[in-house]
């Protein structure tokens, strides 16, 4: 694929308990960007206790060579619960963006420096009948936000990152994907 000329480097980690799909978040955005041709890191991190423990993702995504995985000061944050809000919330840089699950996380970030998205993440992906599709609500909702990867490109790549027993989800996993983007394009100028 053809690189565009588009200036891109972005930080993004994407954090929450084990089960919420965190990591497949994070694979899907590294996959998503390598198909559109950038360059990619991602980095997985999981908790001791896996599902119900902490987990993140950290990816960066640029248009030119990376130097490191490692995140510590993102430009973009996407949580989907409390205790990761309380962990990531203050690395976030100054002018980044934080796409906050709604549904889980009723804290404020008190910074004026940031713009904050609240998204009720979990409450969407339940009107869809796809509680575990949480995750790609949010991603859909930071895709559209951010708007340097099309959305639907990424549901095109669910496949190369969901295992093939899974495929079965992919239509849901597309709805939600498109379910986010339909908030961020709906939301109220000034209410973000």
């Amino acid at each position: 694929m053809i690189k565009q000329d588009i200036e891109i480097y972005e930080e993004v980690i994407i954090a929450g308990f084990g089960g919420q799909g965190v990591i497949l978040a994070g694979k899907l955005l590294a996959q998503t960007g390598m198909t559109r041709g950038l360059e990619v890191t991602y980095m997985p991190s999981y908790g001791a206790e896996v599902r119900g423990g902490t987990a993140n993702s950290m990816v960066v995504i640029a248009d030119e060579l990376i130097a490191s995985p490692l995140v510590t000061q993102p430009h973009a944050l996407i949580v989907l619960n409390g205790a990761s809000f309380k962990k990531f919330v203050p690395r976030l840089k100054s002018g980044g963006l934080l796409i906050l699950n709604s549904s889980m996380v009723e804290d404020n970030p008190q910074r004026d420096d940031i713009e904050t998205v609240a998204v009720p993440a979990d409450h969407i992906a339940l009107e869809l009948g796809s509680p575990k599709s949480t995750n790609m609500v949010a991603l859909g909702a930071y895709l559209q936000k951010r708007g340097q990867i099309d959305p639907d490109l990424a549901a095109q790549c669910l496949s190369d990152v969901l295992a093939p027993r899974h495929h079965k989800t992919i239509p849901v996993n597309q709805q939600a994907i498109q379910q986010g983007v339909n908030f961020v394009k709906n939301m109220i100028p000034g209410s973000s």
